[in-house]
């Protein structure tokens, strides 16, 4: 079965690949899915706004409650734009990490990563993907299971070049990674207007 297909018409309707596996199919097709998704063109500050929200949902794969919870947590950043603290927030999720260290090459491999047990957080594993990774934490892969082939691609170096974040100190061939500080928003590699976000949820 090809999972792939809903990814690229998600990424369509998004405007952004949401997996390397969807790019060649959003350059050949940069518009909407479906018989008008070429003609669309009507649109509107909440439509603007909506799709802001809906892309930076995606690109972390998280739920609405979970987008909601953290917009909650970053309008209460003392001394930080609200937009930039949620970004800095999302970034920090251990599956957000695990994909960065470039454990894994998309944020739905490294979901299940976590959720499978195979991630270590301070040498206790942990299985929650929304778990918050502070800076000096260490996030490494489980000793049993760095032999799995995944992950011995991953130390390899597969996915690297285009993972690695410079508030991440990076050993890759031993599966291992340590939080140095949190994200800046110029860092990080989301596709997101995050002030559009927060209107929307200011509304």
């Amino acid at each position: 079965m090809n999972t792939s297909r809903p990814k690229v018409k998600r990424s369509r309707a998004l405007g952004i690949p949401l997996t390397p596996k969807c790019v060649k199919y959003f350059e050949a097709r940069p518009y909407p899915p479906g018989q008008h998704g070429r003609g669309r063109k009507q649109t509107s500050d909440y439509k603007v706004r909506l799709l802001e929200k809906q892309r930076l949902r995606a690109q972390y794969d998280i739920s609405e409650k979970q987008l909601r919870n953290a917009f909650d947590k970053a309008s209460k950043v003392v001394g930080q734009k609200t937009g930039e603290a949620l970004v800095a927030d999302l970034e920090t999720r251990l599956d957000a990490v695990v994909l960065r260290s470039g454990f894994a090459r998309t944020i739905y491999q490294a979901r299940q990563t976590v959720t499978h047990r195979h991630v270590v957080v301070n040498g206790r594993r942990v299985d929650k993907p929304s778990f918050r990774v502070r800076p000096g934490d260490v996030v490494s892969i489980a000793e049993r299971s760095r032999a799995k082939q995944p992950f011995a691609v991953a130390a390899a170096g597969a996915h690297a070049s285009e993972r690695t974040a410079p508030y991440l100190e990076v050993r890759l061939a031993d599966l291992e990674a340590r939080l140095l500080r949190m994200p800046e928003r110029a860092e990080v590699p989301v596709v997101c207007e995050e002030q559009l976000v927060v209107e929307h949820y200011s509304r």
